[in-house]
């Protein structure tokens, strides 16, 4: 569990971070969002303490970290593995020599270090790649060997820093897949940095956006793409722009509020309202363990906008006539 209170961090007379307060429950993965410059690599540092916070707490697992002493911190800091976005690998050591310089640096006995080292290999698939270099391996096959080596001490919370970016679709799906696993199987609690919502949509539990040095809004990534039109929401489950009405129709957004939708909504708001709705575009997902949607129609202008949005409503969708919306850019 990680729990951070009040983390402020200056630099000089600017603020980078101002009165952080964010919690991550065991065994959940968190994103952080943001746009460039927002504090995300700085929040990054200061969870891992990298960086010192100029003021407020990180806790991990119950235990106090921005006030231990450097032993006592290098000895707490086990408990925080890392996985940076290009992997940060020593180019002239194996893809097993990487994984295994945190424990020679802890003075494990050589029999241990290469069963560890074995086993990790083998949790991300890359056992057949021990002895290749980095140069040897692919994108993908770096990000493994970097998560292998992030796992290296055991941790009960692993920092990933953008560690899909650049990444080809297909092998950001296998890095995900692979980061639930660790979730799943280990019950490592993970933080997630990251511009790609797809990323968000497809690993985390909660996510926060980060603008300016504070978190704006955050919560379970499902009930916020149910619960709000904001920045992040629109985000998360983006929608086509609207196209200009036509006469004698309008055209209105919905947004799935409820966590389960009737599949069979579309044509028995029709028959209920006696008209033809035309479907425009749309997204629906499982977002969280919940079903989420974003879509646009086009209803008889004729129709009474209060009936609308009613028959909509009791359908657990939510409608307003559209508007243009801003688009959350994280980067």
């Amino acid at each position: 569990m990680i729990e951070i209170s009040g983390l402020t961090k200056r630099y000089g007379p600017h603020t980078v971070l101002d009165n952080i307060d964010f919690t991550v429950e065991s065994g959940s993965i968190a994103a952080v969002v943001g746009r460039s410059g927002a504090g995300k690599s700085t929040l990054f540092r200061c969870v891992n303490l990298l960086e010192r916070p100029t003021s407020g707490t990180v806790r991990v697992d119950g235990q106090e970290l921005t006030h231990l002493p450097g032993r006592e911190l290098r000895v707490a800091r086990r408990k925080i593995g890392t996985v940076f976005q290009s992997a940060n690998l020593l180019r002239r050591l194996t893809a097993a020599q990487n994984v295994a310089l945190p424990l020679r640096f802890l003075r494990l006995p050589d029999d241990e270090i290469q069963q560890r080292v074995y086993d990790l290999l083998k949790r991300v698939g890359m056992l057949n790649r021990a002895n290749h270099y980095p140069a040897q391996l692919s994108g993908g096959q770096r990000q493994r060997i970097g998560i292998a080596r992030g796992l290296a001490t055991r941790p009960s919370v692993l920092l990933s820093d953008e560690a899909t970016s650049g990444l080809d679709p297909e092998t950001t799906r296998s890095i995900l897949r692979l980061l639930t696993e660790l979730r799943d199987d280990l019950g490592v609690t993970m933080v997630v940095i990251t511009h790609e919502m797809d990323v968000v949509r497809s690993v985390a539990d909660v996510v926060a956006h980060l603008e300016h040095g504070q978190i704006v809004e955050h919560g379970r990534v499902g009930e916020i793409v149910r619960r709000s039109d904001s920045q992040l929401a629109t985000a998360l489950l983006p929608s086509e722009p609207a196209p200009a009405p036509v006469d004698g129709e309008v055209v209105w957004q919905l947004r799935y509020s409820d966590a389960t939708v009737d599949p069979n909504w579309l044509s028995r708001v029709s028959r209920e309202l006696d008209t033809d709705i035309a479907l425009l575009s749309g997204l629906i997902e499982t977002v969280g363990g919940d079903q989420a949607g974003r879509l646009t129609v086009r209803v008889s202008a004729a129709l009474s906008p209060t009936a609308v949005a009613g028959a909509f409503a009791a359908y657990g969708i939510h409608a307003q006539v559209a508007s243009p919306t801003e688009e959350l850019v994280a980067s």
